[in-house]
């Protein structure tokens, strides 16, 4: 598996809908989270976009100069820039990260934001201007001089001259829930994204986006986007997930629906039906929660439990075919850390961390100056701990 985070450049806090317990995201505060994900071994992270975030490419480059080994997906939105440009972008990006980048392509979102933008066109309209953009985007990106005349865009000897460190582009990741969406997917993407759907959705997009891609005589990978609250004990972790929507009331939920409903985004729909507007059985499917979409667009679900369930939901994920997870919590500084300290341990990762033998520190606070505490057991008892103790 390769685990990615969230530098959450839209707000970050310990409750949704307030600003009760919030903090301000500001540079120093992404570089803490950067430097976390880069630390602790995640594959890398997401940046959202859109009008209710920073700007994801300027904050991208800020954070490659102070990480080492991290990702970073950003995204590339078809209609706002031309495919000439953002194949420059990109491989700027990619050679001065070092081959850090990978291209999260978004095609839809708010309706009103989008006028705001200055791209006004329909749902199927807008992926057919993204299937021309890739067209364009990617064979530059091979080094090929591109002349294309198509419905939306007119490209005259566009070629880029400095290529990017990965061959042959950046991976380009890609969600669409719709059937516009993932017949562009299965033509040009390299991994396709699915929000948190319980099982059984996810497999038949799955089935349904890899029998496209075959069409197209290509062969995809795919990744999940869930939110993820996860602690020692069951109980504990439901306990916070209910904590963490205590100041979402009626008022804020019917506001969010209001919003989201004019969104023509078929995968925000699928989200929207998922909780109904309601704090009302948000346990759709076994650890699967759905109380984030309430008041959040896109990802709106979670993986609630005890290590053991959250990782034995997400092999479940894995053996339909997902590969790649992309994680994020509340707050996102201290939970980077506790996923990565509770979670890790339970499953197969693809890490990032070098292997360093010579470099050794204690787990854990040393005990009176003395004593390296040992990893707890579960079962030990107080006179096994007491020995343990005694040996060092």
């Amino acid at each position: 598996m390769k685990l990615f985070w969230f530098i959450p450049t839209h707000g970050d806090g310990r409750y949704l809908g307030t600003a009760t317990g919030g903090r301000a995201v500001n540079f120093s505060y992404m570089k803490q989270l950067a430097q976390a994900v880069d630390h602790l071994g995640y594959q890398g992270a997401l940046l959202p976009t859109g009008r209710s975030c920073e700007d994801a490419w300027v904050v991208a480059s800020a954070l490659s100069a102070v990480t080492r080994r991290m990702g970073f997906l950003v995204a590339v939105r078809p209609g706002l820039v031309s495919p000439s440009v953002a194949a420059r972008m990109a491989s700027t990006f990619d050679r001065l990260s070092e081959g850090r980048l990978m291209i999260n392509v978004v095609t839809g979102g708010d309706p009103v934001e989008m006028a705001g933008d200055g791209l006004q066109l329909d749902h199927d309209t807008r992926y057919e201007l993204t299937d021309e953009f890739l067209s364009v985007w990617r064979e530059e990106m091979k080094g090929n001089e591109v002349n294309f005349h198509g419905k939306h865009l007119d490209i005259q000897g566009g070629k880029l001259l400095f290529p990017p460190v990965q061959k042959p582009y950046p991976p380009l990741y890609f969600g669409g829930s719709s059937s516009a969406g993932q017949q562009v997917a299965a033509k040009h993407a390299d991994v396709y994204l699915t929000w948190g759907e319980p099982p059984e959705q996810v497999k038949e997009k799955i089935q349904e986006v890899r029998k496209r891609a075959d069409d197209q005589g290509r062969t995809l990978r795919f990744g999940i986007r869930l939110h993820v609250i996860v602690r020692e004990t069951e109980a504990k972790a439901w306990e916070v997930a209910e904590n963490l929507i205590r100041y979402v009331d009626e008022d804020a939920v019917e506001r969010s629906r209001r919003i989201l409903s004019r969104f023509d985004s078929v995968g925000q729909q699928r989200m929207s039906r998922l909780n109904g507007f309601t704090k009302e059985e948000l346990e759709i499917s076994p650890n699967l929660w759905a109380g984030v979409g309430l008041v959040r667009g896109g990802a709106g679900t979670a993986l609630v439990g005890n290590p053991s369930n959250v990782a034995q939901r997400m092999r479940e994920y894995a053996a339909l075919g997902i590969d790649t997870f992309i994680l994020s919590g509340y707050p996102h500084l201290e939970e980077a850390y506790r996923v990565a300290e509770l979670l890790f341990p339970e499953l197969p990762l693809q890490s990032q961390l070098p292997v360093s033998p010579s470099i050794w520190s204690p787990f854990g606070e040393i005990m009176a100056h003395e004593n390296f505490p040992d990893e707890k057991k579960e079962g030990t008892t107080d006179e096994q701990k007491d020995s343990a103790v005694g040996k060092h």
